[in-house]
């Protein structure tokens, strides 16, 4: 499931600082590292972008809304919300704003606090990422296999 996050809710439960002028790249690359191991897409919106950095950048499995001043993430949000349609059902709402939960909720999309995101962000650095069945590692008899192959060549 897909999460939909405004940024400048997460940042501060996540330990960052607002006030650090590269706030919203930290913040990415935190959800970077979360989309890896988790295998998981995000959209994050950032309000009070300067007319210079407004746009969407695709960074990854992460892509970064940088909405104009005077316009708000929550906004966009669910602007976003309203252009899935019922496909928003399918994802994940990250926000405190109280007001883009409930609306959220009545598309049928599942909220996370911020709080709760945060955690599960910093319990996605702990946990190494589980292999599915596919990335199993190789059996002696392949290991060998390679080997014998690789020698094989240096002939």
């Amino acid at each position: 499931m897909p999460f939909l996050i405004d940024g400048h809710n997460l940042i501060p439960k996540l330990g960052l600082s607002l006030r650090n002028v590269d706030d919203e790249m930290q913040l990415v690359s935190h959800l970077q590292d979360f989309c890896r191991a988790e295998r998981k897409q995000v959209e994050v919106y950032f309000d009070g972008a300067p007319a210079g950095q407004v746009g969407t950048r695709r960074l990854g499995l992460v892509t970064a809304h940088f909405v104009r001043l005077g316009s708000t993430a929550d906004a966009a949000i669910r602007a976003r919300l309203k252009s899935l349609g019922r496909a928003a059902r399918n994802w994940t709402v990250v926000t405190s704003d109280r007001a883009v939960q409930a609306e959220a909720r009545m598309v049928g999309a599942r909220v996370v606090s911020s709080d709760e995101f945060a955690g599960q962000v910093n319990a996605s650095k702990r946990a190494p990422a589980q292999r599915s069945g596919d990335e199993a590692g190789m059996s002696d008899a392949e290991v060998e296999e390679w080997l014998r192959l690789f020698r094989e060549k240096e002939r």
